[in-house]
């Protein structure tokens, strides 16, 4: 999978269609499972928000840059322009996960949102409004019934919410905030613009502390620097006139 194909900090290119209606919170859904693990395999679409790398760095008890700079693959958002990280896939062992041993996951207690929720997937509005539905598979085996906040109670998915909402939004926003600020900004500018991104969402966190405010933290820091930035670029377009 190119990388132009991931986008917006962790949404990627999959539309859901009629055939996959948002499902209430009382709602039952089944699927089929032969507990193979192979949706952890051949895999190049988990996406982490900030959350998923806070998670895995505590679980590891590494520092955030770490565990992207060994377990996962960065790019730059064609459109949204934003930073985007994923699990790299290891080729010496059949693009299996990184953290897939033999038909089981590593940090299971850690497990990236998209992992814990499969095959159900999340839906963020503008707005807050958190919604799920179930996606496509095809793996036969057993099949299993769950009611949708049963199914999302195993991994404590309720309780993580709050943040995974502070998350989407907060990117959705960046999203028009950059798209701004780069059409302003020299190429140099921009690509100070996106270091400054990378440590404000998923680099700068103390994995002993908790998240979200770390993030509010950040996001601070982040729009005085986006400031700087703009200031500097305007005395440089004022000093060659």
């Amino acid at each position: 999978m190119r990388d132009h194909h991931i986008d917006l900090c962790g949404q990627i290119d999959f539309t859901r269609t009629e055939a996959m209606p948002l499902l209430a919170r009382d709602a039952h859904f089944s699927f089929a499972c032969n507990g193979c693990g192979d949706c952890c395999r051949g895999r190049e679409d988990i996406v982490l928000s900030g959350f998923d790398l806070w998670r895995i760095a505590a679980r590891l008890r590494l520092p955030p840059q770490i565990v992207a700079r060994g377990y996962c693959r960065a790019s730059i958002g064609t459109v949204s322009h934003l930073p985007v990280l994923r699990l790299a896939p290891v080729k010496e062992n059949r693009n299996n996960c990184p953290f897939l041993t033999g038909d089981h996951c590593a940090i299971h207690d850690a497990e990236p949102l998209v992992c814990a929720l499969y095959p159900l997937a999340q839906e963020i509005s503008r707005e807050g409004q958190v919604s799920y539905f179930l996606q496509p598979t095809g793996c036969g085996g057993q099949v299993i019934e769950a009611r949708v906040e049963d199914y999302l109670a195993r991994y404590d998915v309720p309780a993580r919410e709050q943040t995974d909402v502070r998350w989407a939004q907060t990117c959705m926003t960046l999203e028009d905030t950059v798209e701004q600020l780069g059409a302003q900004l020299s190429p140099v500018l921009v690509r100070r613009m996106q270091d400054k991104l990378w440590q404000a969402l998923y680099f700068g966190y103390d994995y002993a502390a908790p998240f979200l405010p770390q993030l509010e933290k950040n996001l601070h820091w982040l729009d005085a620097e986006f400031a700087k930035l703009t200031e500097y670029q305007q005395k440089r377009n004022n000093a060659s006139k």
